[in-house]
């Protein structure tokens, strides 16, 4: 037997138990308390489809400590939706191979905030255009713009800038430089545009070309913007979208739980650092 046993690969008593039938069917673990989950877990993925398991967690515990109940921990979560069909499906996209130089992320807020546009098609093919600015270390959006059947103007984006610096600093300027990282596009790089930021303080900064990826921040907020809000949400027209829109920024500031953030909403994660200043 011990030369089976070795040839196989497993131990003697585990292959003495096998042939005897003594060895008891493994079952899977659960807790009594999963049942009472399990609602709760399901609702909240038909809400945010999108979302995999440890966002639904993050929500999950969101409500138990809102009820004075106490957590769950994300592999149990994970237990429970793979158990009843509710993971998302993996996806096995090949990882671009064009390295981007330089640090985006910052080490506190209002350091360098970043600079992006989206588009999309409504089903009556009209199409929205839009552009953001988020801040790199809070992830929190701060302002932004969104038009029909155009395209996001200089005007655009120096009225994002004035909002953010207002929403951020209660004025018409900075207290310190603030950078300001976009990509090329003539909007953000148009005379006017540079001169209107140095005068709120914010200093210009831009991506090399061809390089998406040195604007990151920006890059993965509009792929959670089209994954968790564009691809499950009706888009009849663009008048009806626009009214959306507002929403679901507000939404992902307040709600998203954000994985640099340790799984919390940007709002969340600022109050938290207010707290601990």
């Amino acid at each position: 037997m011990k030369v089976v046993a070795e040839t196989l690969g497993v131990s003697r008593s585990n292959l003495h138990a096998r042939l005897s039938g003594s060895a008891k069917p493994r079952r899977r673990y659960h807790k009594a308390q999963d049942a009472a989950l399990l609602p709760m877990i399901e609702a909240l993925v038909a809400a945010r489809p999108t979302y995999g398991y440890r966002r639904i967690t993050a929500l999950l515990n969101r409500r138990l400590r809102a009820d004075g109940a106490a957590p769950a921990n994300h592999k149990r979560v994970y237990r429970i939706m793979q158990a009843h069909g509710l993971l998302l499906a993996r996806t096995h996209a090949e990882r671009p191979e064009r390295a981007h130089d330089g640090k985006i992320v910052t080490i506190r807020s209002n350091l360098r905030w970043c600079s992006d546009g989206f588009e999309f098609t409504c089903w009556n093919k009209e199409i929205i255009r839009g552009a953001f600015i988020i801040d790199a270390h809070d992830r929190e959006i701060i302002s932004w713009r969104a038009v029909a059947g155009a395209g996001i103007s200089g005007s655009d984006v120096r009225d994002m800038m004035l909002e953010a610096v207002e929403a951020r600093f209660g004025g018409y300027r900075t207290p310190h430089s603030v950078e300001m990282l976009s990509d090329n596009g003539s909007p953000y790089t148009a005379h006017d545009t540079r001169i209107f930021a140095r005068q709120l303080g914010l200093k210009p900064c831009f991506t090399p070309v061809r390089s998406p990826e040195s604007n990151g921040v920006s890059e993965a907020f509009v792929k959670t913007l089209k994954r968790d809000y564009v691809q499950v949400t009706p888009l009849p027209d663009a008048a009806t979208v626009l009214e959306l829109i507002a929403g679901w920024f507000e939404d992902y500031n307040t709600s998203h739980p954000h994985s640099a953030l340790k799984m919390r909403s940007p709002r969340e994660f600022i109050r938290a650092q207010t707290a601990t200043a």
